[in-house]
């Protein structure tokens, strides 16, 4: 018969863990890093004795990533990226999820980045993924609290980010534009049309809803003010005002009555994303493989600074971290850059010059596994 195991050890494959509570403290769960249950006890008491030191006399307990994560995950359940970040923590869990918070840097970060570049991963998603380690570990460290008060994290670590090629923004000529959006499905072409007056960002135009829509009655127009939710969120933390010159005025029109909460839809329903299927096989179609969804907003943007429109107007326009436009907004604000808006609309002789063609671009696959990469 083999010895008794200390209490709050288990097996799980091979590793000895640790699960116990501790009253005052809360829950210690961790795995031991040894298949020898004689060096798991000893691991156990030592964990133990740092917890009641760090009770009574105020020293830092340690934690590790993986129950960094799970409280990360508990917090946020009801939040839109939830599942972006579970998958996240799978991607790296089996190399840091054992390691305390003190622990985590570059250099122990390394084997993941090695594994993912192996695996055919891009630098942009490996970054998304050490994004998310990156928000763990600054709430660690500035929010997270021990009973004792200490925070989880003395300081958070520098975490580099992956150096993937860098596109340069592709600005469509009106030409470019009209070969694109002939060959879009007609819900993508509204939603283009209204991005390339607007320069709205994706998800400011995905969630789009119209109880956000404010009437400016003095200049006998509207405006759409973008809140800052937790399930949806302008990119500077601030809310926005988005003008609507004449054509994205017509669009935002024609889409009344579809839904009785959002502007735009796809049979009935919320259009869910943009760079889809109907997306790719239209720039295929229109040999216009280089433009990205975003790059619809780099031409808005690139409009009215060809338009003349002043560098503050076009902060304000784009959504930038303003204080000069805020939603305590005056009819004269909003008439001015209803004005600059209104300059996109015009025509002008194609001023986008282009410095080198792309190369290298990926080919275009008819295949789900395209179509799968390709949701946003």
């Amino acid at each position: 018969m083999g010895r008794k195991k200390s209490p709050g050890l288990f097996k799980r494959g091979r590793i000895w863990w640790i699960d116990k509570r501790i009253k005052g403290y809360g829950r210690v769960a961790e795995s031991c890093g040894t298949t020898n249950l004689a060096e798991a006890e000893q691991y156990l008491a030592f964990r133990l004795n740092e917890v009641r030191s760090a009770m009574v006399y105020g020293i830092r307990p340690t934690r590790t990533f993986e129950q960094a994560a799970i409280k990360f995950l508990e917090d946020n359940q009801h939040k839109k990226l939830f599942e972006r970040y579970v998958y996240a923590f799978e991607r790296v869990m089996p190399y840091i999820g054992d390691l305390r918070l003190d622990r985590i840097h570059n250099d122990t970060l390394a084997s993941y980045r090695r594994a993912r570049r192996a695996d055919g991963v891009s630098a942009g998603t490996i970054n998304k993924e050490l994004s998310c380690v990156r928000r763990v570990l600054n709430l660690a460290a500035r929010v997270w609290r021990h009973d004792n008060g200490m925070a989880w994290l003395d300081a958070p670590p520098l975490i580099e980010m992956e150096q993937g090629s860098i596109r340069r923004p592709y600005p469509l000529s009106w030409e470019e534009q009209d070969r694109l959006f002939r060959e879009l499905p007609a819900h993508l072409q509204r939603i283009a049309l209204y991005k390339v007056n607007t320069g709205c960002r994706t998800q400011e135009v995905l969630q789009l809803r119209w109880n956000w829509e404010v009437q400016v009655p003095e200049i006998d127009t509207s405006v759409f003010i973008l809140p800052v939710l937790d399930e949806f969120q302008t990119k500077n933390g601030q809310e926005r005002v988005v003008v609507l010159n004449s054509i994205a005025r017509r669009v935002v029109d024609e889409q009344r009555g579809k839904h009785p909460e959002y502007v735009f839809t796809y049979r009935r329903r919320p259009t869910k994303s943009i760079h889809n299927w109907g997306w790719k096989l239209a720039r295929e179609r229109a040999a216009l493989r280089q433009v990205r969804v975003h790059d619809l907003r780099h031409t808005f943007g690139h409009r009215l600074r060809a338009a003349g429109v002043s560098y503050e107007d076009r902060q304000d326009l784009l959504g930038h971290k303003s204080d000069r436009i805020t939603t305590h907004y005056s009819a004269p604000d909003i008439a001015r850059l209803l004005e600059a808006a209104e300059k996109v609309c015009v025509r002008r002789p194609n001023t986008v010059l282009r410095i080198a063609a792309p190369t290298n671009l990926p080919q275009f696959e008819n295949s789900a596994k395209a179509v799968t990469e390709g949701r946003s």
